[in-house]
């Protein structure tokens, strides 16, 4: 079993900043592309940020230099700062991880931290 506990959403006026973090636990052999994505009401679920194990990362086009995702391999922790908000970040964001357990990776889900943006 492996879980993943997000934590740091919240209320943040328009221009504000939020960090997230996301911790990994349970039966890790190791975490490939850790990061996060996003959803709205009535939309679909959008990538945010994705970060590989070396650091490189990979960003949704809405982003635009806001963001910044960062991962703590020691601690199989992952991180979203989010600066120059808008309200239309606003959003459930989900922390996503793809986990080797066994011999295999296998896709994880975060329980999602609401962040709302006020105009």
């Amino acid at each position: 079993q492996v879980q993943l506990v997000e934590s740091g959403g919240g209320l943040v006026q328009s221009g504000g900043s939020l960090r997230l973090s996301c911790v990994a636990s349970g039966s890790i052999s190791s975490i490939y592309a850790m990061g996060w994505y996003r959803q709205a009401p009535g939309k679909e679920r959008e990538m945010v940020a994705l970060a590989a194990p070396d650091g490189r990362a990979n960003y949704g086009d809405f982003v635009k230099g806001r963001f910044t995702v960062s991962r703590d391999n020691a601690k199989n922790t992952v991180f979203l700062q989010m600066n120059s908000l808008k309200p239309e970040d606003t959003a459930v964001y989900y922390c996503n991880a793809i986990v080797e357990v066994g011999y295999d990776p296998y896709p994880y889900w975060g329980q999602g931290t609401q962040v709302t943006v006020s105009s």
